[in-house]
C-alpha cells in the first residue's frame, strides 16, 4: 500500500523558491546604496572646502562605515549560525533604513558619521544573504546561487546610482531619503515573505570567540586546504574597494562627471554584472570550470584597472566596462570553492569572515585612494598620475592572478 503524499506546506518553499525570496531582498538592499553613491563625495563636498579635504572626509566616512562593519559582520554571521538567518536579515534591514535617513537629514559633517556608522553596525545583509543561499542549495548548485546573488546585486547596482544620479541633480539629499524609503520597504518585505532558510538540527552554538573578526580572519588564514584562495580573495577585495571607493571622486577630478553622468557609467556596471552572473555564469562554467574561470576573471580585472588609468576621455570607461564581463564571474567562481570546503552549520561563519575581509578593505582602499587623489588633485585632468589608484589596484589584481596559479597548480 502506497503511503499517502502529504500536502505541500505553503510555509515551507522550495530551496528555489527561498531563494527567489532573498534574491529580492538583496536587490532592494542594493537598490538603496546604488542611490547614493553617486551623490555621496559631493554631499560631502558641502561641507568643506577644497577637494583634497572632500577626497579626505569622504575616505574617513567609507572607514568608519568598513570598521564598524569589520568589527560587528562575524558576530551577525556567527549569530545567524545560531538563531537563524532571518532574524539577522530583518535587524540588518532595519539598521540600514535608519542609516539612510539620518544621513538625508543631517545638518551636520558629524551626523553623516553618526549615519554611516549605524550602517556599518548593521551591514550583514549580503553575508547573511550568502550563507542563506548556501543553506537551499545542494553544494552542486552553490556556484549558480552565489552567481544569482552577484546578479540581484548588479539589478540593484543597474538601477540603484542611475536613479541616485538623476535624483542627485534635483537635490543631494534626495537619493538618501529615497533610499531610506526602500530600506524600510524591504524590511516590512522580509517580515512578511522570507522564511527561515536554517533548520533546527543544523544550528551551531553561538561562541564568542567565533565572533571576533581577528579570529574569523586568522581562522581562514589557518586553513591550509583554502589558504591560497583566502590570499586570492584577499588581493582582489582589496583592488576592487580601491576602485569602488575612489570611482566617483576620480571620474569628478579627472573628465568633470556630474552625478548624473557617473550614475549612467555605474548602470552599465550593474548591467554587465547582470548579464554575466544572470546568463552567462553557468555556459562559462561548463566552458571552463571554475578554477580557470576565476583566473580568467582575475586577469581581465587587472587589465581593466590599468586602462581606467591612463583612460583620457570619458567614453574610453564605457568601453572598458564593457570589455570586462569575465571578471564579474571570478566572485561566484571562488566563493563555491571556498564554500564547498565548509561545513552547512558554519557557512554563516565562514561568509561573514570572507565579508570581514571586504571590510577591512572598506577601511583601508578608500582611505588610501582618497589620500592619493588628494595628492594628485591639484595636476591638469590629462596628466596620467591621476590614475594612481587604479594602477594600483591593477598591481594587487595582477598579484592574485598569480596567487591563484599557484594554488591551482598546487592542487592539482
Amino acid at each position: 500500500m502506497n503511503a499517502p503524499v502529504p500536502k505541500p506546506d505553503i510555509q515551507a518553499p522550495t530551496g528555489t523558491g527561498k531563494l527567489h525570496f532573498v534574491l529580492v531582498s538583496v536587490f532592494i538592499d542594493v537598490l538603496g546604496i546604488g542611490l547614493i553613491i553617486p551623490v555621496m563625495p559631493g554631499l560631502v563636498g558641502q561641507f568643506v572646502s577644497g577637494r583634497d579635504e572632500q577626497a579626505l572626509w569622504y575616505g574617513l566616512l567609507a572607514a568608519v562605515f568598513g570598521l564598524l562593519q569589520f568589527l560587528f559582520m562575524p558576530m551577525l554571521g556567527a549569530i545567524s549560525d545560531r538563531i537563524g538567518r532571518r532574524p539577522v536579515l530583518l535587524y540588518s534591514m532595519a539598521g540600514m533604513c535608519l542609516n539612510f535617513l539620518i544621513i538625508a537629514w543631517a545638518p551636520t559633517l558629524a551626523w553623516l558619521f553618526v549615519g554611516r556608522a549605524i550602517g556599518g553596525v548593521s551591514a550583514a545583509s549580503m553575508s547573511v544573504a550568502s550563507a542563506y543561499a548556501s543553506d537551499v542549495s545542494t553544494p552542486d548548485q552553490r556556484a549558480g546561487s552565489f552567481g544569482k546573488i552577484g546578479a540581484a546585486f548588479g539589478a540593484g547596482f543597474i538601477c540603484g546610482p542611475v536613479l541616485g544620479g538623476l535624483l542627485g541633480e534635483i537635490s543631494l539629499a534626495l537619493p538618501f531619503w529615497v533610499a531610506g524609503a526602500l530600506a524600510g520597504a524591504n524590511l516590512v518585505y522580509g517580515a512578511l515573505f522570507v522564511p527561515e532558510s536554517l533548520a533546527p538540527g543544523a544550528r551551531g552554538p553561538f561562541d564568542w570567540k567565533r565572533a571576533n573578526p581577528l579570529r574569523a580572519v586568522r581562522k581562514l588564514l589557518g586553513r591550509r586546504d583554502i589558504r591560497g584562495l583566502v590570499v586570492v580573495f584577499v588581493l582582489t577585495t582589496f583592488a576592487q574597494m580601491m576602485t569602488h571607493g575612489t570611482w566617483v571622486l576620480y571620474t569628478t577630478f579627472r573628465f568633470g562627471w556630474t552625478p548624473r553622468d557617473n550614475g549612467i557609467a555605474l548602470f552599465c556596471v550593474g548591467l554587465a554584472s547582470v548579464v554575466v552572473q544572470a546568463w552567462l555564469l553557468a555556459k562559462l562554467l561548463r566552458r571552463f570550470g571554475e578554477a580557470r574561470l576565476a583566473v580568467l576573471g582575475l586577469a581581465s580585472g587587472a587589465l581593466t584597472f590599468l586602462l581606467y588609468g591612463l583612460a583620457t576621455q570619458g567614453w574610453m570607461m564605457y568601453v572598458f566596462i564593457c570589455c570586462n564581463l569575465l571578471a564579474f564571474a571570478a566572485g561566484p567562481a571562488l566563493q563555491a570553492i571556498i564554500s564547498r570546503a565548509t561545513d552547512a552549520g558554519e557557512q554563516g561563519e565562514l561568509m561573514g569572515s570572507l565579508q570581514s575581509i571586504n571590510s577591512i578593505a572598506v577601511v583601508l582602499m578608500p582611505l588610501l585612494g582618497a589620500a592619493i587623489l588628494g595628492e594628485v588633485s591639484h595636476l591638469a585632468p590629462n596628466d596620467w598620475r591621476i590614475g594612481s589608484s587604479f594602477y594600483l589596484s591593477a598591481a594587487m589584481q595582477a598579484l592574485a592572478v598569480l596567487a591563484a596559479l599557484r594554488y591551482f597548480r598546487r592542487r592539482r
